[in-house]
């Protein structure tokens, strides 16, 4: 199975992202089904299918009988998805990064730079948010109502 791993400029390699302190199972024990994987992580089973179909999942394993089985890195692994999904990050961007990952350490800068003009972006919808919300509070106030915060 290829496992999502990267290695930064000293050579070591690092999980994609923290592990979930809370995993269902522990490591050796891990073997999900694609229902208990998408109750885990929020997406459906056809999204996971579909991750897998284009390169955004690793390999997965399958069991004897050709059924799915999803290990504890495989769920980081969809937890740091989901949380690039939130970003706003295009879907062809995020099968890139998990391309340049598969490729190794002579890709650091390139997925470096990839995270660094997402986490541009998110600043930007961020500012943007808080612009919008003080108008919310300055037309709550308008009516006479407290902060709800």
């Amino acid at each position: 199975m290829t496992t999502l791993t990267e290695s930064g400029p000293a050579d070591t390699a690092v999980d994609l992202c923290k592990p979930h302190p809370g995993h269902p199972r522990p490591d050796g024990q891990d073997r999900y089904t694609i229902g208990e994987v998408a109750a885990w992580v929020g997406m459906s089973a056809h999204t996971l299918r579909w991750y897998e179909r284009i390169g955004l999942m690793p390999h997965v394993d399958r069991s004897h009988t050709g059924q799915r089985r999803f290990t504890n890195r495989d769920l980081d692994w969809l937890a740091f998805v989901g949380k690039l999904r939130l970003t706003g990050m295009p879907v062809a961007s995020m099968v890139r990064y998990a391309e340049l990952v598969r490729l190794g350490e002579d890709t650091v800068d390139e997925r470096a730079e990839l995270l660094e003009r997402t986490r541009r972006d998110v600043r930007s919808r961020i500012a943007e948010l808080q612009e919008t919300l003080a108008l919310l509070d300055h037309k709550i106030e308008l009516y006479g109502r407290t902060d709800p915060s």
